[in-house]
């Protein structure tokens, strides 16, 4: 059974929105984030949030554009995207641990678990 699950990635265009979802096979985590990667670029981590207590970080990156929420009735966690820009065009993938470390950024070193991804794409 694959312990997470994205959703909702695609093609759009500059200043469009997407809403990513991850669901989480009924599991529960610590610690949630989102990264993405881009082709030829290393896995960047771009939010987290602590479920439990309702703490949220962001890259500079995506600061004031992204949104990261979790339902843990529905055990899904969510990426609200909007004013995209074509820098954000990556693949995008949850992941999930047990350490809350935002000090110098996300590090997937510090997450255990990881969905397949999903692809978002932002054209001109």
């Amino acid at each position: 059974q694959v312990p997470l699950m994205e959703s909702g990635g695609g093609s759009v265009q500059v200043g469009g929105s997407l809403k990513l979802s991850c669901i989480t096979s009924g599991s529960t985590y610590e610690v949630m984030a989102w990264f993405r990667q881009a082709p030829g670029k290393e896995r960047e981590g771009v939010a987290a949030i602590y479920p439990t207590g309702v703490f949220t970080y962001y890259s500079d990156a995506v600061e004031g554009r992204f949104t990261i929420s979790h339902d843990g009735a529905k055990n899904t966690m969510y990426l609200q995207m909007t004013s995209l820009k074509s820098e954000d065009t990556a693949m995008y993938y949850c992941a999930a641990g047990s350490m809350w470390s935002v000090r110098g950024g996300l590090k997937a070193a510090h997450y255990d678990y990881w969905g397949q991804g999903t692809q978002v794409t932002v054209s001109s």
